[in-house]
């Protein structure tokens, strides 16, 4: 059986922000490819207006939001 880990990310700037939508491939069989993606991913997320993913296993959140955004400091 294969579990559907997927992002969703909070977009800013487009006229529809905050609005929820999902980011990615529409699914990783395991957490570890999802974060695994992400890492890979983040800046061109960030570029595209992304501010904000949480990580769902099927309909459940398992963490976030988190911010993709750097920590000013």
């Amino acid at each position: 059986m294969t579990n559907d880990w997927h992002w969703v990310a909070e977009r800013s700037g487009t006229g529809r922000s905050g609005a929820a939508r999902a980011v990615g491939p529409e699914g990783f069989p395991t957490q570890g490819e999802a974060e695994s993606w992400l890492g890979e991913t983040y800046p061109d997320l960030l570029e595209g207006g992304v501010r904000a993913v949480s990580l769902h296993e099927g309909d459940r959140r398992v963490y976030g939001p988190m911010s993709l955004e750097p920590e000013a400091g």
